[in-house]
């Protein structure tokens, strides 16, 4: 069965990345396919990122990860995080199909992101439910 997108999905997706996520600290959010396409995204204006690249390589990041999970006998790793000296990375699966990207710095409490991805995956799992 193919899950077809459609524009009410995508408006609800929109406004969870430009209201909700942003009050955690993160300065760019980004939904994407699998495939690194981008589904919607949202930047605070602080930053300029490569938007399709960061989408592309992030995509190819999250596939290699979890081929490497089924070597060690995981069936997936759902969560992952880069830290950098001034910026980190967290991505997070949000259906099988898509996956969340948050950029963000070292004043955001690592707790208090996974809390609000949490809560905002759980939100666009229930837009994105057929």
């Amino acid at each position: 069965m193919t899950f077809t997108l459609e524009q009410t999905h995508i408006e609800g997706i929109e406004e969870i990345l430009q209201d909700y996520l942003p009050e955690a600290g993160i300065h760019c959010v980004i939904m994407i396919d699998m495939a690194g396409n981008i589904i919607a995204e949202h930047e605070s204006g602080e930053t300029k990122h490569d938007i399709p690249a960061l989408a592309a390589l992030s995509a190819a990041n999250f596939g290699a990860v979890n081929a490497m999970a089924k070597i060690v006998g995981e069936e997936e790793f759902s969560l992952l995080f880069n830290k950098g000296e001034k910026e980190n990375i967290h991505y997070s699966r949000v259906t099988d199909e898509f996956l969340l990207i948050c950029v963000f710095d070292n004043e955001v409490s690592l707790g208090l992101l996974r809390l609000k991805v949490a809560k905002a995956i759980g939100k666009m799992t229930e837009i994105l439910a057929p």
